[in-house]
């Protein structure tokens, strides 16, 4: 039993294999502090009415050609918005529209709590976007790691059935690096988990693996070359169970 449990430590937490992650973090941290001061951006602006339901939104340089939302990594449980600001400046400066949600954190909340909070953020997304001069119906995402877990969520989102207002289609495309689609894997991984607090069967109702999407938007996935196998696993699944999954192996971490 011990060894099943170090098992899947080592396939799904990155920390134990990225020597050098507090390095990363720290680069995140000084490069988004430095976006948030050069570019034209909106900080706080809320989605929600919690505290935790608030985005950063930086205007396209120039006319807006899309609005892309970033959605952060953490395992549902760590990290906010303000360590990913350095998304924004290269999009930016190609003529997109950046918005950048926090949400709550385990074990404060669920998992199924968070995928709400990120349709609450598409939907709020899709009706004042162009309040921040980015174009109609042009709302994509890109997320990491948990982030894109919620990504991939959101492409199974029925949009009439959350409010009436919205059409079948709120999301044009999704992006997800290092993305996890089958969190009964996380349910083994004690390291995770202990936070996440995920059984099988609420991890089932919010595993985008054992979902439809819900319309033709597509999805497109990569994984960094010396990750954690368990996101390999997961890569290959989500193509083996979305047929037009576009998959991407990416030589290093980033």
């Amino acid at each position: 039993m011990n060894a099943d449990k170090t098992n899947y430590d080592l396939l799904y937490n990155p920390r134990l294999v990225v020597k050098n992650y507090q390095e990363i973090f720290d680069r995140w941290g000084e490069h988004s502090e430095r976006a948030r001061a050069t570019l034209d951006c909106y900080l706080d602006v809320p989605y929600g009415s919690s505290e935790a339901e608030k985005m950063d939104i930086f205007r396209a340089q120039g006319k807006s050609r899309g609005l892309l939302m970033y959605i952060h990594g953490g395992y549902w449980r760590s990290l906010d918005k303000k360590r990913f600001s350095f998304v924004a400046p290269p999009l930016a400066k190609a003529g997109f529209t950046v918005a950048v949600p926090d949400y709550g954190l385990c074990p404060a909340v669920q998992v199924a709590d968070i995928v709400m909070q990120m349709v609450q953020a598409c939907a709020w997304l899709y009706r004042n976007g162009e309040n921040f001069a980015a174009p109609a119906n042009r709302l994509t995402l890109c997320g990491h790691s948990a982030g894109g877990h919620l990504a991939a969520m959101m492409l199974s989102c029925r949009w009439p059935d959350y409010s009436p207002d919205l059409p079948k289609k709120v999301v044009s495309a999704a992006m997800s690096i290092s993305g996890l689609y089958d969190l009964t894997e996380i349910v083994k991984t004690p390291s995770v988990n202990c936070d996440v607090r995920l059984d099988e069967r609420s991890a089932l109702k919010v595993s985008p693996a054992f979902l439809p999407p819900a319309t033709d938007a597509p999805l497109y996935t990569a994984v960094g070359g010396e990750e954690n196998e368990g996101f390999h696993i997961q890569n290959r699944l989500i193509g083996e169970k979305w047929g037009k999954v576009r998959e991407t192996d990416i030589p290093c971490h980033g």
